[in-house]
């Protein structure tokens, strides 16, 4: 009798080589994550003969306009025929479209051959498959209501083989949305993917723990890292209770804790998991993978400001690197990008440059087998040290390269947009305020598209994008913008947060440019209440938020018929401060630069 296996896929498989195996089971595929990037491919169910009976004809089915009514169709030996060839196609490589052919005619077999009453387990192995072509084609829409329709076939009452097939089903309908980048939906499908799964095995069973931490990397993506943590800890004692002492499944697991604590500002317990990660590898014989742990304690001594400890750390991996992979791997290049930062915190501006043109030598020809997201990721992290030393123009060459990288590429909207903010920024700070709005706009258009606009990253971009407003002077866009971050960051950060206290201030300054002295008044007030009774009036806006606020409380009732002074503290701050100013205002307003 199956359980509900989880296997994982390699991540440099082929993208349109799948592998369908005559009894095929449930399959996790890793969404796109901090620690791995993959395509997903078919999660099919256990497949039994359909036995023969009555017809039935099952509505709203996907695959039922793509194909004229075929009477041969009704035979009820042609679906495993036609999915049989589908698979033989697959393995002979001769192209997905021919499989396609075959897959939807099969499941439309298997479909009309249904028992009344009767759900058919057939017919769900042939949605995984069809669904799978699909994404392998690239046409992640069309896979997703062949995958609706799979999970309504299977009764999870009638024993482990249904609860195998809506479990399959769930895990990769999640494995879709996430390559259309809509995290939220993809997440709730992994979810209800593991509620099947412990109820059909138990809470302790070894595949429920590799499923806590496939679902735990999502969170992590999603930056949800409360309940990222709270499966990671289900996870570890899952496989605490049935591997051995360091086991290599420990070790992972520790690995994406870490990554969660570091997330949460808990560097301590960061580095815990990563020296007991480390000697397990050690344990286990695993070097490169020593070596990648080499690399995350050295971030993590870097947060501590433990810069020798770090150096020391990054050296050891860059050593492994070499050695094993060759001097122009891309992971030595990530090495080199981590040194490059640790030296520009130091003040080692001419080490710092050195190691950013090694790595992008590398990145220039790249080995065969790197990947874009790679690359991108790697040019993105090397044009953020750029901007940290005023060279904002090369940095937003770095970012463009990158973004024209991915722009492509399944899944990657999330990130797309994130660079797009960040170039909005820069935009921003060197005085091209129309590019800044225009790259503002299309991140925050990605990040409503797939799901972000509750987080708190999605509140801080509309605020960036409520600035760049102001210097064009369209205020009444500038005010929606600071109103709906407000929303955001109260419900994600709290009203103490300094993102939110600066949407505060900004949406003060616009409604007083509004003439809405009253809306502004009690914005200003609200805010100095909060600094001085919790959050201290050190902070040098206090004085300024003070200020302003005299000032609107003396102006009250007068008409007004000059520009509003708090207007000025947000207009063009680089004709009358420094840019080192301009550069303290902007962290102030809750973007790290």
């Amino acid at each position: 009798m199956p359980g509900l296996v989880s296997v994982k896929t390699p991540p440099d498989a082929p993208p349109l080589r799948i592998s369908v195996p005559d009894t095929p089971p449930a399959t996790n595929h890793r969404p796109p994550s901090p620690l791995t990037k993959k395509q997903p491919s078919p999660s099919p169910s256990r497949s039994k003969p359909s036995p023969n009976g009555k017809k039935k004809l099952q509505p709203e089915s996907p695959t039922a306009a793509q194909f004229p009514p075929d009477s041969s169709l009704d035979n009820p030996d042609l679906g495993p025929f036609l999915l049989k060839l589908a698979r033989d196609t697959i393995a002979s490589g001769d192209g997905p479209n021919k499989a396609l052919d075959y897959a939807i005619r099969a499941s439309k077999s298997f479909e009309r051959c249904a028992v009344d009453g009767e759900p058919s387990l057939d017919l769900a192995m042939s949605l995984h498959v069809l669904a799978a072509i699909y994404c392998s084609l690239g046409r992640f829409e069309e896979a997703v209501p062949v995958l609706e329709q799979a999970i309504r076939v299977p009764d999870i009452g009638r024993g482990p083989d249904h609860a195998l097939a809506a479990f399959s089903g769930h895990m990769q309908l999640g494995d879709t949305y996430s390559m259309l980048g809509q995290i939220e939906r993809s997440i709730g499908c992994y979810e209800e993917g593991l509620k099947i799964q412990i109820e059909a095995l138990g809470e302790t069973d070894p595949r429920v723990g590799e499923t806590c931490r496939y679902l735990s990397e999502a969170h992590v993506q999603a930056m949800q890292f409360d309940r990222a943590e709270q499966l990671c800890k289900k996870t570890l004692e899952i496989h605490h209770a049935h591997s051995e002492p360091a086991s290599l499944e420990e070790a992972a697991d520790r690995r994406l804790m870490a990554l969660i604590c570091e997330a949460k500002g808990d560097y301590e317990s960061a580095l815990e998991h990563l020296v007991l990660a480390s000697m397990a590898m050690i344990a286990n014989g695993q070097d490169s993978e020593v070596a990648a742990i080499d690399v995350s304690i050295g971030n993590i001594y870097m947060s501590l400001c433990r810069f020798d400890e770090a150096v020391f750390s990054y050296q050891k991996a860059l050593t492994v690197f070499k050695a094993s992979k060759g001097d122009n791997h891309p992971l030595v290049a990530s090495v080199f990008i981590r040194l490059a930062d640790l030296y520009h915190r130091t003040g080692k501006l001419r080490e710092s440059k050195s190691y950013c043109e090694n790595a992008m030598r590398i990145y220039s020809k790249p080995v065969p087998g790197t990947s874009p997201e790679e690359i991108a990721g790697g040019l993105t992290e090397i044009s953020a040290i750029y901007e940290s030393v005023d060279e904002p123009e090369e940095a937003l060459k770095l970012l463009q390269k990158a973004m024209k990288m991915l722009e492509d590429k399944p899944g990657q909207q999330s990130t797309i947009a994130g660079i797009e903010a960040r170039m909005g920024v820069m935009f921003y700070m060197v005085g091209r305020y129309e590019d800044a709005r225009n790259a503002f706009e299309s991140a925050i258009s990605k990040l409503r598209a797939t799901g972000e606009r509750k987080s708190a990253f999605f509140g801080v971009v509309l605020n960036q994008m409520g600035l760049a407003c102001v210097q064009l002077f369209k205020i009444d866009e500038a005010a929606e913008l600071f109103e709906e971050a407000r929303g955001i960051l109260e419900q994600e950060c709290g009203n103490c947060h300094q993102d939110t206290i600066g949407v505060y201030s900004n949406l003060a300054a616009t409604y007083d440019a509004m003439g809405r002295v009253d809306d502004a008044i009690e914005i200003l007030e609200s805010v100095l209440k909060l600094r001085e009774e919790k959050l201290g009036i050190a902070n040098p806006d206090f004085e300024d938020e003070k200020r302003r606020l005299a000032e609107l409380l003396k102006e009250a009732g007068r008409t007004r018929n000059r520009k509003a002074k708090s207007l000025e503290n947000l207009i063009d701050p680089n004709s009358r401060k420094t840019k080192k100013e301009a550069t303290k205002k902007w962290s102030g307003l809750g973007f790290r630069i």
